[in-house]
């Protein structure tokens, strides 16, 4: 039993040593929050934002890059940015206090309308293509005019002939969608 609990306690200890590890190699990510703590000015304490472009902003020290760097080389770098205001170098503490928020799932937003059996958004895996689009909102009506399909892109315009498409003539079927792009189904016209 005594062999058990000193094994249990040294796999404890390795454990918490290597999480420490860990935390001490972290690079921080955009979108993380920082807890700043000066012992020797409690004005100054706060939680910051890493914002996008990797930076974080405390009051005198400005602005100062955060991101990719581990806790240490950030505390290290904003105690030498206050330390021509003290006296003496700042006691300053920088933790993690909370991880960036992960991303839902992405998706591809794309709009349909016209003679589609499903119009308006249709969200996409990432990397789908304009056939898979086309089987995400159900095909065509029986009025649809499948020989002059447009997919809007900003200002362009692509005329997609989907019997193509079927037999094989042409490779627009493999086109990758990408956000926000517009497919247009337009209705047949009388002899088409």
């Amino acid at each position: 039993m005594i062999r058990f609990v000193t094994f249990l306690g040294s796999v404890l200890t390795i454990m918490l040593f290597s999480t420490a590890t860990i935390a001490q190699e972290y690079r921080v990510q955009p979108g993380d929050t920082l807890r700043i703590e000066v012992i020797e000015d409690a004005s100054l304490n706060r939680s910051v934002l890493v914002s996008p472009d990797g930076s974080i902003s405390v009051p005198g020290a400005g602005a100062l890059r955060a991101g990719g760097l581990t806790l240490a080389q950030i505390q290290a770098n904003l105690a030498g940015r206050l330390e021509d205001s003290f006296v003496s170098r700042p006691s300053v503490f920088v933790g993690l206090e909370a991880l960036a928020p992960e991303e839902d799932d992405p998706v591809t937003n794309i709009f349909v309308v016209g003679e589609a059996t499903t119009v308006g958004r249709i969200e996409l895996e990432p990397g789908s293509t304009l056939l898979q689009a086309f089987a995400e909102f159900g095909g065509f009506t029986n009025f649809a005019a499948i020989k002059r399909i447009q997919l809007r892109r900003g200002s362009e315009i692509y005329t997609i002939d989907y019997n193509k498409i079927l037999d094989g003539s042409s490779r627009n079927g493999a086109v990758r969608m990408r956000e926000g792009d517009v497919i247009i189904i337009p209705q047949r016209k009388l002899f088409e």
